[in-house]
């Protein structure tokens, strides 16, 4: 059952425009895209809980440059914000939070055993973040929100594990 693909579930916040890319490629052809997850509930409302397709490259190395690329536009005081690596057929290649001039790519699980594990972690987080929320703690809600989408990050598609898994070493 885990080891379909699991799309990284957006949260409540305010989504900033992403820089503009000097060169974007939006060719179809190309295996990866780089995206930012649909924040805005009203995004969700009307339908468009798509991820928002930064640009899409030839190559998951062509991908994780980008990613560098994009988040050396943002402004060092903005919110980090969750950057997903998706295949040409949506599934999660690689996720991770985008801020300081810097993508701090999150581990992939190993397996369908530790994904078991990281979802009901993540829902419980989610279920947690709703108290502050009602108490007036916004920040308090919005850093369990973080924290549940940093395990949804983990969840790459199984196809993708290994090679994940690899191309981070490889980056290190």
């Amino acid at each position: 059952m885990f080891d379909l693909p699991l799309p990284i579930r957006p949260t409540t916040g305010a989504l900033r425009v992403p820089p503009h890319f000097p060169s974007v490629d939006t060719d179809p052809n190309h295996a990866f895209a780089l995206t930012l997850p649909r924040r805005s509930p009203a995004d969700l409302l009307l339908g468009r809980g798509a991820p928002l397709v930064l640009a899409r490259f030839a190559t998951l190395a062509e991908a994780m440059q980008g990613a560098i690329d994009h988040v050396e536009g943002i402004a060092p005081d903005a919110a980090p914000q969750l950057l997903a690596i998706l295949d040409r057929d949506e599934r999660l290649v690689l996720a991770g939070p985008a801020s300081n001039h810097a993508v701090a790519w999150c581990h992939p699980v190993t397996s369908a055993a530790e994904a078991r594990g990281v979802v009901p972690e993540a829902i419980q987080l989610r279920a947690q973040a709703g108290g502050p929320a009602a108490w007036g703690e916004p920040d308090l809600a919005r850093r369990l929100r973080h924290s549940a989408d940093l395990l949804d990050a983990r969840l790459v598609d199984p196809l993708w594990r290994a090679f994940a898994a690899l191309a981070l070493q490889v980056a290190a």
